[in-house]
């Protein structure tokens, strides 16, 4: 909300515009799920990311609504953010697990797709959930204050090419960089449906072969519940994949593999003002702490 926050090893640095106009910021440690070594192990590592990365945005989420409660003289209400997040998560569930599903179904009962034990049932599925996924963003991104948000995604993008590049950080050097970058959560958010696809085209049948409930709203419940399950594996697949991607050496694979991630964050980020970038280098300066050294200028803020 009005800001931006960066990780660096076990810290993150947050910074946010307060409605006063001054930015605050704050260098926080990163709550961590994978300190055990079997847990940062590839193919296992994913899904613990994927837990932790959302207790921290959480958090961060938090601590910026604070900012703004702060200078409004409002009071944040706990119990309200949790609230807000369950059905978030529940909205999530909805729209692209079982939505999906029921419209495959629809397709099956038009006689234009096969049950769920066959392969085109998977196909539309996966269609339509890519639909609704693509659909969602590009909904959303006509609220204006998720607009905002999206340029503050794309601030940070620029703040980190230009922290990549070598040299002076500032919002000045940053604004001429680009605002995609193949390490984005949007390309594993992306990489997450594409995985699910294949994984459930196969893996569902499979299951049905073992299994088979009778009654066709125990078969199909059985169906959504193991996909839920397979969330754990596809999110560690999707997690080694987009990491290998943002390795490859520029060239025809690479650029194979980032493309489809980098034309999705056309819808996930916008260009920023200058005032955005200033909050996205503060972020960086934050996360870098005691390394930051002088070559990252920021515009005057307050810490803590």
């Amino acid at each position: 909300m009005e800001g931006v926050m960066m990780r660096n090893g076990d810290t993150y640095g947050l910074a946010v515009r307060r409605p006063d106009g001054v930015i605050r910021a704050q260098r926080l440690p990163w709550f961590s799920l994978t300190r055990r070594a079997w847990l940062k192990k590839p193919f296992v590592r994913g899904f613990p990311i994927l837990l932790e990365t959302l207790v921290n945005g959480i958090q961060a989420l938090n601590r910026s609504v604070e900012a703004a409660a702060q200078s409004e003289e409002e009071e944040l209400s706990g119990w309200h953010l949790a609230l807000s997040l369950g059905l978030a998560l529940v909205m999530a569930i909805a729209l692209f697990v079982v939505a999906p599903h029921l419209l495959s179904l629809v397709m099956l009962w038009l006689h234009l797709g096969g049950d769920v034990e066959g392969l085109s049932f998977h196909l539309w599925d996966g269609f339509f959930k890519c639909c609704i996924f693509m659909g969602y963003i590009r909904l959303i991104s006509y609220v204006p204050d998720i607009r905002r948000v999206f340029q503050y995604h794309g601030a940070e993008h620029k703040t980190i090419h230009a922290f990549e590049a070598g040299g002076e950080v500032s919002a000045a050097s940053a604004a001429g960089m680009s605002r995609l970058h193949p390490r984005c959560g949007t390309t594993f958010l992306l990489f997450v449906i594409c995985i699910s696809i294949i994984l459930h085209a196969v893996l569902v049948p499979l299951l049905l072969m073992i299994h088979t409930p009778q009654n066709m709203v125990a078969k199909h419940a059985l169906t959504i519940s193991f996909k839920l399950l397979l969330m754990a594996p596809i999110s560690a697949l999707a997690y080694e994949l987009i990491r290998y991607a943002a390795r490859l050496p520029d060239g025809f694979w690479a650029t194979l593999l980032r493309a489809p991630g980098l034309a999705l964050q056309r819808l996930t980020t916008y260009e920023p003002d200058a005032a955005q970038l200033d909050v996205a280098v503060v972020a960086l300066r934050e996360a870098l702490g005691p390394d930051a050294g002088a070559g990252i200028r920021t515009a005057p803020y307050l810490e803590g």
